[in-house]
């Protein structure tokens, strides 16, 4: 059920949402998470969590429980077919946690949410919100379910389509890719690692293939248009035109599949008055390099400090989360998208690019850089 009053309300209860919210438990104020589902993740789009945000989450209690459900996978590897073209090294990174940790999105959320009833958080489901009013006191948050909520703060991490965002007449400035984005979990057999990411250079498009833990390899490929849910023959065709040669992939399965639309958009404002924004709800972009889940949760408990401070009267501490997150969404879209372009260039201009970015790797300031970079430690 959903309380009449909270200190702060959270809309939306992916990773963004939760680790806002367990940012703040137990820290004695209220703080409630609404969400329009049912159960939780309905999908399992992220993968992927790096080393900046298993740092970020150390002090919540959640870092070590993730590092021992997930694979550490101390490389990423950009390649065209077998051609190696970038070898990024995770292993030497200075942290505790050198390496990418994969992990399934469903994994992660009950991790969060674990954490948070252990320290006494609530998640309200399913509850859709419908309209927000705010004044100079607090925000009123009305269900499409009945009910109203009076929150000092409302926090927006209800994703893409944020109703949050939409209420606070935040534009969210940015285009669309013209690919569409086919996502799959499969069993296979053949030359792909179980302990390495590989992204995979191709004029039809890139393809991601990343292992993880239950066994699956997951799958994310550029498709001018994606079925709605992939099957064994389809993704097959993608490793067979984009992934290894000398060492072919053979798909034995699909264990679940879809595909979805990637925007690149940074919303115009993080906080509007007693309303702020964090991970989709504030920025999307291509799945390359993995730092959409990522940078969600560094949003997140950067916006748990702030709302620490604003609860205790310090409101200049939200303005100073909005000014120092956006820049990171920017250049983390600008990485993404880049690694998206180089990915698709034409045949025409695929040997000059593969012979730069292979005369970049020998340079170890280069592969440190980008290994910074894609663990999101640069952030810190």
């Amino acid at each position: 059920m959903l309380p009449a009053t909270t200190d702060v309300l959270v809309i939306g209860a992916g990773p963004t949402g939760l680790t806002v919210a367990l940012s703040l438990a137990g820290q004695g104020f209220d703080v409630t998470v609404a969400d329009n589902q049912a159960a939780g993740d309905n999908t399992s789009r992220a993968a992927v969590v790096h080393a900046r945000t298993l740092e970020v989450l150390e002090p919540l209690g959640v870092s070590e429980r993730l590092a021992a459900q997930g694979i550490h996978a101390s490389q990423f590897t950009i390649k065209d077919r077998d051609r190696t073209l970038v070898p990024v090294r995770f292993d030497r990174l200075p942290t505790r946690y050198p390496y990418t940790l994969m992990i399934s999105q469903a994994v992660t959320e009950r991790i969060l949410l674990e954490r948070l009833v252990e320290l006494g958080g609530r998640v309200a489901r399913p509850y859709t919100l419908e309209s927000l009013t705010q004044d100079g006191e607090g925000v009123s948050a009305v269900f499409a379910e009945g009910g109203t909520v009076r929150a000092k703060y409302v926090v927006g991490a209800d994703g893409m389509h944020s109703t949050v965002r939409e209420q606070a007449a935040v534009a969210f400035t940015g285009g669309q890719y013209a690919e569409s984005f086919s996502l799959a979990d499969v069993r296979l057999t053949g030359g792909v690692p179980d302990d390495e990411v590989i992204l995979f250079f191709s004029p039809t498009g890139l393809v991601v293939v990343a292992p993880l833990p239950d066994g699956t390899h997951r799958i994310v490929a550029t498709v001018d248009e994606a079925p709605a849910e992939p099957d064994a023959a389809f993704v097959q065709a993608l490793l067979d035109g984009r992934g290894p040669q000398r060492d072919r992939a053979v798909v034995r399965e699909v264990v679940w599949g879809s595909r979805f639309r990637v925007h690149h958009r940074v919303a115009d404002a993080y906080r509007v008055g007693r309303v702020v924004l964090a991970g989709d709800a504030a920025h999307v972009h291509s799945p390359a390099g993995g730092q959409g889940m990522n940078t969600g949760i560094q949003d997140a408990t950067a916006l748990g400090e702030a709302l620490l401070a604003a609860l205790k009267g310090d409101q200049a501490a939200l303005d100073v989360y909005a000014t120092t997150r956006r820049p990171v969404a920017e250049r983390v879209i600008s990485l993404a998208g880049r690694l998206t372009r180089l990915a698709t260039v034409n045949r025409r201009l695929r040997p000059i690019r593969n012979l730069a970015l292979r005369i970049l790797a020998r340079n170890p300031g280069f592969r440190n850089g980008l290994a910074m970079r894609l663990s999101g430690l640069v952030y810190r």
